[in-house]
């Protein structure tokens, strides 16, 4: 039999988290985010459970052809534009539709030969600093992309920087008001952590939302809230099943560099996933785990191709648990009990999205359409 570790990927999850974004913003469309092949996900995979969505976003042109391969004939978002000139005639036949944040996107437009005029959203940095034109140019930049030709309707787009913390969104939408104002357009600001936090206000809200990490079931301002708090679910499970086991007396030291030394008698389970998984190499002793729906804790340092967790609680619980017990790394066990992936992520030291796409490509996936 292949190796006993599996992710698994929950269709109606996806689902429920597209309606749970539906139902904070009634009044607005959501851009489905499948960017970084939806989040480890799998374009393919995903689609099913967000095919509900008024459009898809991402980056990559490689991943709007799948999209329109699986049947969507709805807008496309490229979320950073184009990369060189020969980009926007992949954009012409796909219809796709493109940010515009930079002097040479214009140009590459301005010179582009088509006889399909582009839809574009025009982004600004309103104090994020990665790309837009700042609140000095952004009119300028519209009038020479209201001028073209080959430009159809303009839409507007900024990005948050605080959305998930106590800064908050107020600084950038001032900036973002003060450069559209009286420019016709639809607006699109919101990003999962504004949506959940801040769209109860329609200004703030706008006519789009970016819904990314939200639909897979990470909570986007945690440890603030929980995925439990926004009311959803995980949309991948990663499992696996324990291999082996040892039997420790105290002053035992387990894995390399003797990370974990036993301070009594400790049974651990030796289960077969690893840094090379994609497990995260920097999660210690500790770091939540189910086994067989109990939660317990890793013990020592990561492997490559193992992990070891601590079977005393699973034991002293009443589960017989040993050999082929199923592990949950994050995710939905069998019995329905919930390890959310933002809990890991924290034990590492990093967020969840980082898991969701680190996923190894030797990891075997699955879909389930169980909730």
């Amino acid at each position: 039999m292949p190796r006993p570790i599996q992710a698994t990927i929950h269709t109606s999850a996806l689902q429920h988290n597209l309606e749970r974004v539906r139902q904070a913003v009634p009044d607005a469309k959501t851009w489905a985010v499948v960017k970084a092949n939806a989040y480890g996900h799998g374009i393919e995979r995903a689609f099913e459970g967000l095919r509900a969505a008024d459009g898809f976003a991402l980056l990559d042109l490689a991943e709007a052809e799948r999209v329109r391969h699986l049947g969507w004939r709805g807008p496309i978002l490229l979320l950073e534009g184009v990369f060189e000139p020969r980009d926007l005639e992949l954009c012409s036949r796909l219809s796709l539709w493109h940010a515009v944040h930079c002097d040479e996107q214009i140009d590459m437009l301005a010179a582009h030969k088509t006889q399909v005029p582009h839809r574009v959203f025009l982004k600004l940095n309103s104090g994020m600093n990665r790309l837009g034109f700042t609140a000095q140019r952004y009119r300028s930049a519209w009038a020479r992309l209201n001028a073209l030709p080959q430009v159809d309707e303009i839409s507007f787009m900024t990005h948050f920087s605080d959305a998930d913390g106590a800064r908050g969104v107020a600084h950038q939408m001032a900036a973002f008001n003060a450069a559209t104002q009286d420019l016709p357009g639809e607006r699109s600001v919101c990003n999962s952590a504004a949506t959940l936090r801040f769209a109860s206000d329609a200004q703030v809200r706008g006519d789009w939302v970016r819904a990314g990490i939200v639909l897979y079931g990470s909570a986007p301002d945690f440890p603030v809230h929980s995925a439990d708090h926004w009311d959803v679910q995980p949309t991948m499970t990663l499992s696996s099943r324990i291999i082996g086991t040892q039997q420790l007396q105290a002053g035992d030291t387990v894995g390399y560099g003797s990370r974990f030394t036993a301070e009594g008698p400790l049974t651990i389970g030796v289960t077969a996933c690893g840094y090379a998984d994609g497990y995260p190499r920097h999660c210690d002793t500790g770091t939540p785990v189910l086994v067989d729906g109990v939660r317990t804790r890793l013990v020592g340092r990561v492997s490559m191709d193992m992990v070891t967790v601590d079977l005393t609680p699973v034991i002293a619980a009443g589960v017989d648990a040993g050999f082929g017990s199923e592990v949950t790394l994050w995710g939905r066990a069998r019995n329905g009990t919930m390890l959310p992936i933002d809990e890991v992520a924290q034990a590492a030291g990093t967020v969840g999205y980082e898991l969701m796409c680190a996923l190894a490509p030797r990891v075997p996936v699955a879909v389930d359409g169980a909730a």
